[in-house]
């Protein structure tokens, strides 16, 4: 429940900080940048050294590769059919493609399912969330934001991106059998505990509804495909075709149901990607994800019975 309580404090607190004149304007930014070179990584060096590789991971880990795929292919087909400008399909794929699957996922899942639910939450989101963040995600951002087509640059950006160099180097540090100790696992747990409570204030420094909006359309397109959509195409695959059963499809398919990654939104509005609609995006699609997690449960236990 704490955790909750974070959640739409800290998204509340950003909304109150607009109004307050000594605020600095460029609050927003600096809070993106702490995000990305500090807390990022010390959840990488926290979590990637202790995960158990083996062939049982692929279906979680898989999750959040199948569902930005699906995202990519379904925005970049609407995008050409109806000749949308690249920086809103490049926002809608980021923040409609990748799920929160940690600061959302991890509390609802253990809610839900218990602790021993929590590794395969951790393996959804690390090696799968946050690893296509740090690739995909970021070479798509890179390639639809102004300026940044060339391959070289693109490729540039990702291998330089402070979240992708840690968790290179906690990957190199699993396979050679290295654990952090005790004090150092601390150290990163907290920096890494900062990524959420400054994500949603930044999202709330930011979140200004315009009710004549043209976002409101997209908005709902968006949600539509990432609350939706993709639990729906995660469902019919992991049961239909992969005969997936039991408690680790109900996990799978309520983890693609979660509401937009909030560092998805970060990255889209730090590379020019329709700040306002990735801002939005998180900001309505937190609480409204709720009522649609529920009717997912709900969905899950009958098909499970």
């Amino acid at each position: 429940m704490s955790s909750f309580i974070l959640l739409f404090a800290c998204l509340g607190l950003g909304i109150l900080l607009q109004r307050v004149k000594e605020f600095p304007k460029n609050a927003p930014q600096v809070l993106n940048q702490f995000i990305i070179y500090i807390s990022l990584p010390a959840l990488a060096l926290y979590f990637i050294p202790d995960v158990q590789l083996s062939p049982q991971v692929l279906l979680p880990v898989g999750l959040a590769w199948i569902c930005f795929a699906a995202a990519a292919l379904f925005f970049w087909s609407l995008g050409k059919a109806f000749g949308w400008s690249r920086k809103l399909v490049g926002c809608l794929i980021l923040t409609g493609g990748l799920g929160n699957t940690s600061f959302v996922g991890l509390p609802v899942i253990e809610a839900l399912f218990g602790p021993k639910s929590i590794e395969t939450v951790i393996l959804i989101d690390q090696p799968g969330t946050f690893v296509v963040l740090s690739t995909l995600g970021i070479a798509l951002a890179a390639s639809y934001s102004r300026g940044a087509t060339s391959i070289s640059t693109i490729a540039r950006k990702v291998f330089l991106f402070p979240p992708f160099v840690a968790f290179l180097l906690a990957l190199l540090l699993n396979l050679l059998g290295f654990h952090f100790s005790e004090d150092m696992k601390d150290v990163f747990q907290r920096l890494g505990a900062t990524v959420s409570p400054l994500a949603l204030v930044s999202v709330g420094l930011q979140l200004r509804p315009e009710w004549r909006s043209k976002h409101w359309g997209f908005l709902a397109l968006g949600l539509t495909f990432q609350l939706m959509l993709a639990p729906l195409l995660i469902l019919l695959l992991y049961r239909g075709v992969l005969d997936v059963q039991g408690e680790l499809l109900q996990i799978c398919v309520l983890e693609a149901a979660m509401a937009p990654m909030v560092t998805a939104s970060i990255v889209a509005a730090a590379y020019g990607l329709k700040p306002r609609l990735a801002n939005m995006m998180v900001g309505f699609g937190i609480p409204i994800s709720f009522i649609t997690l529920a009717f997912w449960y709900w969905v899950l236990n009958f098909v499970i019975s």
